[in-house]
């Protein structure tokens, strides 16, 4: 018998999550059970999500990406938020954080856990605020755990707590003058609550009580990053370092317990600083899965924000985080339509999948491959089927109708690959010639 997909993992047990992951990554069971074992791939599976695919989250492992959705008190429409599932799930995205604020969360989670097969994700963090409906300072520490507890009994994969930033960090963070403050709304909740009470940050205080929650339903941590940086300025200031050791060390609480963990990571982050943020939470934390939220690389492009995060994810990818949290147009400005959620996820997936390539993920330019070879076809067909958004592509080619086949509008009958395979087949390139 074992608890969670890591306790499995340290007996050699092969589990059913563990073949699937295998399977499509195109790796051996065997190493993917000892990676688990390492804590350097995670297999998010709360044995109450029935209905759930399994993927494996790492830096050896194709990139993953998470969609963010849910309700607010000024955008409170369930039907947008399922519909908005839908699309992340039919575009490839392999999971969804609901990150609902308010309304009738726990019907809408447990909807999610009974109908969504991508992993589930939730900071309970939020939801305390919803279900108590009460004052911040009145909210007890015990409070906080039960609604902990509470999504874990309702099915959710992974769990974001923001655990690091304790009483000494929260100190530290006050000598200091950020430009942003703290931009995580856990964090700040968090923050809020320490400050007004006086009390030590309750999922910090009463970590082993999270642990035997996690252990219970095989529920994987996601680390929070309360401090991460809001603006390139405050990029690698002291409180995000700190933070980050102390979230290291919980790390290895936890896999002391046989809980997996992920660790969340910044942010805005300059291009040039993305390799070695990468390097040291590696180390810090042993080589923990890392998910980073874009990170996004310039603070001047609000409504393109999808890709100033895509450019950042890529980089951080590609050197060695294993998750990406998508970022749509609409970051920084209002809660995403359904359109922004398409445009987010493309923007990650793109990222994910450039990454894939840098890293030498087994079979990551197999697909690119295919695509060259149906381009240098002029095999329009193919390309449409090959392509990341196959609709779009349609559509483009639809909207500008060639005069010929076997060209495009752009080049028409000057296009290089059509001439040159004219060329290589002995026939005559006529490029001014009528038809």
């Amino acid at each position: 018998m074992y608890t969670t997909q890591m306790d499995a993992a340290r007996q050699h047990i092969i589990t059913e999550e563990m073949k699937a992951v295998a399977a499509y990554e195109q790796m051996e069971e065997a190493e993917v059970c000892r990676l688990i074992a390492a804590g350097q791939l995670v297999i998010p599976a709360n044995r109450h999500h029935t209905c759930r695919k399994s993927y494996g989250i790492g830096s050896m492992l194709k990139t993953k990406i998470n969609v963010n959705l849910g309700t607010s008190r000024d955008c409170l429409d369930l039907d947008m938020e399922m519909e908005k599932v839908r699309h992340a799930v039919q575009m490839g995205a392999e999971a969804i954080m609901d990150l609902s604020s308010f309304g009738d969360t726990q019907t809408f989670r447990r909807k999610l856990v009974a109908e969504c097969p991508a992993i589930l994700g939730t900071v309970p963090i939020y939801d305390a605020l919803v279900y108590y409906h009460k004052a911040l300072k009145d909210i007890t520490a015990q409070e906080w755990l039960d609604v902990f507890r509470m999504h874990a009994e309702d099915g959710v994969d992974f769990m974001t707590i923001h655990c690091g930033i304790n009483r000494q960090t929260a100190q530290r963070f006050k000598q200091q003058k950020r430009i942003t403050n703290i931009v995580s709304r856990g964090g700040s909740i968090m923050f809020a609550w320490m400050e007004i009470t006086g009390n030590e940050n309750p999922f910090y205080e009463y970590f082993d009580e999270v642990l035997r929650i996690c252990r219970e339903h095989d529920v994987t941590l996601s680390l929070g990053d309360a401090c991460r940086p809001g603006c390139l300025e405050d990029a690698g200031d002291i409180a995000q370092m700190e933070e980050l050791v102390t979230l290291g060390e919980l790390t290895q609480r936890a896999w002391a317990q046989d809980v997996q963990v992920i660790i969340e990571g910044p942010g805005h982050m300059p291009l040039h600083q993305i390799q070695a943020n990468m390097e040291l939470q590696k180390t810090i934390c042993k080589g923990a899965p890392f998910y980073v939220l874009g990170p996004i690389v310039t603070d001047v492009a609000p409504g393109y924000d999808h890709i100033t995060a895509a450019i950042g994810g890529a980089m951080a990818a590609a050197y060695g985080a294993s998750f990406l949290c998508y970022v749509t147009p609409a970051e920084h400005l209002s809660l995403p339509d359904v359109d922004d959620v398409k445009e987010g996820i493309i923007a990650s997936k793109i990222a994910a999948h450039a990454a894939d390539i840098a890293k030498g993920v087994k079979g990551a330019m197999d697909w690119d491959h295919q695509m060259a070879v149906a381009r240098g076809n002029l095999d329009w067909e193919r390309m449409f089927a090959l392509a990341m958004d196959p609709d779009k592509a349609r559509a483009y080619r639809a909207q500008s109708a060639p005069e010929r086949e076997d060209t495009c509008t752009m080049c028409g009958k000057m296009c290089a690959i059509r001439n040159m395979n004219k060329l290589l087949r002995g026939e005559i390139v006529d490029i001014m010639e009528e038809d």
